[in-house]
């Protein structure tokens, strides 16, 4: 996998058209401030656990969703003090 380096300020810039790109070309991209690596993102195969780990999350969230146990964004911030 190539590894790309950019800065923060272009990340934030274009961070649609960079994830496109590392995904089409399966690069791996380190976002730098002040010379410093800050993280590193790359895309996330398919046949991958993570993946799938991913996408058992998002089931399970639709079915607490379904059988009513979830808060709503006001619930939330009622919790949070907001």
């Amino acid at each position: 996998m190539d590894i790309r380096f950019i800065g923060m300020k272009e990340f934030r810039q274009n961070m649609a058209s960079i994830a496109a790109s590392a995904s089409k070309k399966k690069q791996s991209i380190i976002v730098m401030r002040k010379n410093r690596p800050v993280f590193e993102l790359r895309p996330i195969e398919p046949d991958r656990e993570v993946y799938a780990e991913f996408l058992r999350g998002i089931l399970e969230a639709r079915e607490d969703v379904r059988r009513g146990r979830a808060y709503s964004a006001k619930e939330v911030g009622k919790r949070l003090g907001l």
